[in-house]
């Protein structure tokens, strides 16, 4: 027969790891961000470069300069919300 105090300390145990666990991944889900700053930085770095070595050319460039950075941005903000979401998930 199974001790009702043992019972409920496994309970609430299994609880705590399974909160410990939404965390740990909620913050390796917004990791990601770290990699949208990366992105970005290596996008308008590269354009500035370029557009250093043939300032003609950098006219024409600036719009693949702002769809590169912003799906790099969009990128970053959804490995946030998916963080968010697994951080305030109920189980």
């Amino acid at each position: 027969m199974v001790d009702p105090q043992i019972a409920a300390n496994a309970a609430a145990n299994a609880a705590a790891i399974v909160s410990a666990g939404n965390a740990i991944g909620a913050g390796l889900a917004m990791t990601g961000m770290i990699g949208a700053g990366i992105g970005v930085g290596n996008i308008f770095g590269n354009f500035l470069s370029g557009a250093l070595r043939n300032p003609s050319a950098a006219g024409s460039q600036i719009g693949n300069l702002f769809v590169g950075a912003a799906l790099a941005e969009a990128l970053g903000i959804l490995s946030f919300v998916i963080g968010i979401l697994l951080w305030t998930s109920a189980s």
